[in-house]
C-alpha cells in the first residue's frame, strides 16, 4: 500500500543521506600510547638487567606512571581537540620515553665511573621527568587557551617582537649570565637556566606565517629577468635580508651555528611554501653561504668548528677540538648494525652524551637499525603534521603547520648531521630525546599547536545555515485600499457579518 506523501518514510526516500561524521580515532591513540608505554618499559627492563644485574618491580611502576601521565594528555586531547591526528601524540610519547630511558642509562654509567674515582656524579633523569610533567601541563594549557589557531594572527607582530628580543637577549647579556660551554644562548636565572631561543623559533614562525599570508602577493610579483630567472623586486627582499642579518648576528655574537641554520632554514621553507617560487630558496642559501664565508674568515670559533668537522682526529687533543665528535663516531662504529644492547655500551665516554650526543649513545646501543627506527618515528611525526597542514582550510594554518612540522625535521637534521660528521657540529638538542627543560617545553608547545591545526583540518564542516528569504521593500509591497462604509450605506464586495455577530 502506498504511504502518504507527507509521511516520514516517504520523505526519507527523496532526501540525500547526511554526510557520515569523521571518526575521532581517539581509541586508536590510546592503544598506541599503551604500546609506547610497553616499549619504554621493556627498554627500561633491559637497562636495569644489564646495568644492575637484577630486576625489581620498580620498572613496572615506572611504566604505569609513564602511561598515566600520557593518559592525562590523551584525555585532554579527547576533550579539547577530539578530531586531532591520532598518531602525533603517541610518536611524541615514544620519543620522550626512549629519551628518559637513555638519560637514566647514562646516569647509571656516569655514577659508576664517578664512584670509582671517589666523586659524585650529577643525575639528569629526575630533572628530565620533572620537565616532562611541566611540559605536559604547558601542553594542556596551550590546548585550552588556543581554541582556534587563527586567533594567533591577532598577536602576530607581538610574537615577532618578543621572538626577536628573546633571540637577541643572550647576546647582549654578560657572559656570566648567558654563556654555557662557549655558546651565549642561555638566560641564567636564580635556581634555573632557560634557553629563550627555543621559544623564539615558535613565536617567529607565528609572525612569519601571518606576515606571509598578508603580503603573499608582494612576494609572488617578479622583478627583472636575469639569465632567464625572474628575480624578486628589490623592495620585497626586506624579510629575507632581516632573517639573514639576525642569523649572522646569532652566529657571530652567540657562537651558535645550529640556531642560525635552523632559524634560516625554517624561514626559507615557509617563504617557498607561501610563494612556490624556488628563487627565494636560491637567494636565501646564497646569502647565508656568503655570510658563512665572511664569518669563517673573521671569527676563530667558526674556524674551529669547521676544522673539527673536516678532521676531528687532527684536533682530537686540542681544547675545544674534535674529541667529542671522534668519540661519538667511535661509539656509532662500535654499535654497528644491531648495537651492543641497551645498557651494554659505553656512552659515558662521549662528553655531553645526554644532550647533544644522545643520538650517538642510541646508535651505539641500538645500532644502525635502532637509530633508523627512531628517525622513522620523527619522519612519521613530521609527515602527519604536514598532512594536517595540507588539509586545513585556511592559509595561515597551512603555513604555520608546515613550518612547525619542518622545524622538527630541520632540528633533527642539524644535530644528527653534526654527530655523524655530515655537517659541522652544532649545539641544538635532539627534540624530545635530549636532556634539557627549555627544549622539552618548547617542543610540547609546538606539538599542542600541531594538534590544534590537525583538529581544525579533520573536524567536519558545520552545515551552512539557511539564508533568510529576502523580503520586498516596503515601498514595493502590494497594498489594498479598504474604505470604511458610511452608516446606512452598503459597499460593493463587502462581507456581511453573520446575524447577531461581528466580523472576526
Amino acid at each position: 500500500m502506498a504511504q502518504p506523501a507527507g509521511s516520514p518514510s516517504a520523505a526519507a526516500q527523496y532526501t540525500t543521506n547526511p554526510p557520515r561524521e569523521l571518526p575521532t580515532r581517539r581509541g586508536t591513540e590510546l592503544v598506541l600510547l599503551a604500546f609506547s608505554a610497553f616499549i619504554v618499559t621493556f627498554a627500561l627492563i633491559l637497562v636495569q638487567a644489564n646495568q644492575e644485574q637484577e630486576l625489581s618491580w620498580s620498572v613496572v611502576w615506572y611504566g604505569l606512571a609513564y602511561l598515566a601521565i600520557f593518559s592525562v594528555a590523551h584525555l585532554a586531547v579527547r576533550r579539547w581537540a577530539p578530531y586531532a591526528d591520532p598518531l602525533i601524540l603517541p610518536c611524541v610519547a615514544l620519543l620522550n620515553g626512549l629519551g628518559l630511558v637513555m638519560i637514566h642509562r647514562i646516569d647509571l654509567a656516569e655514577a659508576r665511573a664517578a664512584l670509582a674515582k671517589g666523586e659524585e656524579a650529577a643525575s639528569y633523569a629526575p630533572r628530565q621527568v620533572l620537565f616532562t610533567v611541566i611540559a605536559l601541563a604547558l601542553f594542556l594549557g596551550i590546548l585550552i587557551a588556543v581554541s582556534d589557531h587563527r586567533k594567533l594572527t591577532r598577536y602576530a607582530y607581538t610574537c615577532g617582537l618578543v621572538g626577536i628580543v628573546a633571540l637577541a637577549l643572550p647576546a647582549v647579556l654578560p657572559s656570566s649570565l648567558s654563556e654555557v660551554n662557549g655558546a651565549k644562548v642561555w638566560l641564567k636565572l636564580p635556581g634555573f637556566s632557560i634557553q629563550p631561543g627555543e621559544f623564539a623559533k615558535i613565536l617567529l614562525m607565528i609572525f612569519f606565517a601571518s606576515f606571509l599570508v598578508s603580503k603573499r602577493e608582494l612576494f609572488m610579483t617578479a622583478g627583472k629577468r636575469v639569465l632567464g630567472v625572474e628575480l624578486p623586486r628589490a623592495r620585497d627582499l626586506g624579510p629575507i635580508i632581516i632573517s639573514a642579518v639576525v642569523c649572522l648576528g646569532i652566529l657571530v655574537f652567540e657562537k651558535d651555528l645550529g640556531t642560525a641554520l635552523l632559524f634560516f632554514g625554517i624561514v626559507l621553507v615557509m617563504l617557498y611554501v607561501a610563494t612556490e617560487r624556488i628563487i627565494w630558496v636560491v637567494l636565501g642559501l646564497s646569502m647565508f653561504s656568503l655570510g658563512g664565508i665572511i664569518a669563517f674568515s673573521l671569527f676563530t670559533h667558526v674556524q674551529q668548528r669547521v676544522a673539527n668537522w673536516i678532521d676531528p682526529l687532527e684536533t682530537y687533543n686540542d681544547p675545544g677540538g674534535g674529541y667529542q665528535i671522534a668519540q661519538g663516531l667511535f661509539g656509532l662504529g662500535t654499535g654497528g648494525m644491531f648495537g651492543t644492547g641497551l645498557g651494554l655500551g659505553r656512552p659515558d665516554t662521549v662528553p655531553e652524551s645526554h644532550t647533544d650526543f644522545i643520538s650517538a649513545a642510541l646508535g651505539e646501543e641500538l645500532g644502525f637499525v635502532g637509530l633508523s627506527a627512531i628517525i622513522l618515528v620523527y619522519l612519521l611525526l613530521a609527515m602527519r603534521g604536514m598532512r594536517s597542514a595540507l588539509a586545513v582550510r585556511d592559509t595561515f594554518g597551512k603555513l604555520l603547520g608546515g613550518g612547525l612540522s619542518f622545524a622538527i625535521i630541520m632540528q633533527l637534521f642539524v644535530i644528527v648531521g653534526g654527530v655523524t660528521k655530515l655537517i659541522p657540529m652544532t649545539g641544538v638538542t635532539t627534540p624530545f630525546l635530549s636532556a634539557g627543560g627549555s627544549s622539552l617545553l618548547a617542543n610540547y608547545i609546538l606539538v599542542a599547536l600541531l594538534l590544534r591545526i590537525s583538529d581544525a583540518a579533520r573536524r567536519p564542516q558545520q552545515p551552512a545555515k539557511p539564508k533568510p528569504m529576502p523580503q520586498a521593500p516596503l515601498a514595493e509591497a502590494h497594498t489594498v485600499m479598504v474604505q470604511r462604509p458610511q452608516p446606512g450605506q452598503g459597499m460593493a464586495g463587502a462581507v456581511n457579518p453573520p446575524e447577531g455577530g461581528r466580523l472576526p
